[in-house]
């Protein structure tokens, strides 16, 4: 699956862990050469060497803080500077913060919707251009089951990951006359770091029934070059999205309160 981007560069965001890490992993493996970017420079070091020994590979670093609104700016120069042709852009970054709402920081709910959406608008703006002008290019958008309700508790969250849902299922329609393929990659529960960020790792949502990154990678990976607008990871998940259409939204809003009320309120 990954082979569609083999002897091409990728440029993959929040790749010093997680699903990431993964997705950066799963194309090396494959040949295509990566541009990793994330806030954490040794472990992005560490991977790129691990990479390019292993795969032969290509590999740049750029240390990034995306919750920084000139980021994108710096990575876009980065890459061209280096002469660099991005033929697959995937907007992974991203975090989440639990709590009720009124006693989140809000410093660090406005840095969510900066790197969740802001970064994710900004990046896909400088890169897409090129893409259109070549009439090639792949966008892979990290967005999550919760973009597909609201979440009491998480709710600034749920919505970042609704818009990056809807943005990428909208880009993709108009880019087809063009060729480039666009796809919102939707996981549940996940194996990695997110929960503990976020703050919610005693969850039982958050503990039960987690699938690995090395899957939901490659389930991303597979619906984009698929042209799939969107792919929700595991079966579980699908049939969990979408039979809440069938009932009230208040009541679904409700169960996920429930699910996800702290433990002091309950």
């Amino acid at each position: 699956m990954a082979a569609e981007w083999r002897g091409k560069w990728a440029l993959v965001t929040g790749a010093s862990a997680g699903i990431g890490k993964t997705l950066a992993e799963e194309l090396a493996a494959d040949g295509t050469h990566l541009i990793l970017t994330a806030r954490r420079k040794e472990r992005l070091e560490e991977l790129a060497r691990r990479l390019s020994e292993a795969h032969k590979i290509k590999v740049e670093v750029f240390v990034a803080d995306l919750a920084e609104p000139g980021a994108p700016e710096k990575i876009f120069a980065f890459s061209k500077a280096k002469g660099i042709e991005v033929e697959l852009l995937i907007n992974n970054a991203g975090f989440g913060v639990y709590g009720e709402f009124a006693g989140a920081e809000l410093h660090r709910l406005l840095e969510m919707v900066q790197v969740n959406c802001s970064a994710v608008v900004h990046l896909t703006r400088l890169y897409l251009p090129e893409m259109m002008a070549r009439r090639r290019g792949d966008i892979l958008i990290l967005a999550s089951t919760a973009a597909f309700q609201s979440v009491p508790y998480i709710s600034t969250y749920a919505a970042t990951k609704a818009f990056d849902l809807l943005f990428a299922e909208g880009l993709a329609e108009e880019m087809k006359p063009y060729g480039i393929r666009v796809c919102a990659l939707c996981p549940g529960s996940t194996e990695s770091e997110f929960h503990e960020v976020a703050g919610q790792a005693h969850l039982a949502p958050a503990a039960r029934n987690k699938e690995t990154a090395e899957k939901v990678a490659r389930v991303g990976l597979r619906a984009l070059a698929a042209g799939k607008s969107y792919v929700i990871s595991g079966a579980g998940n699908y049939w969990g999205a979408h039979m809440q259409r069938l009932v009230p939204r208040r009541f679904v809003t409700r169960t996920a309160a429930r699910m996800f009320r702290p433990k002091t309120e309950r």
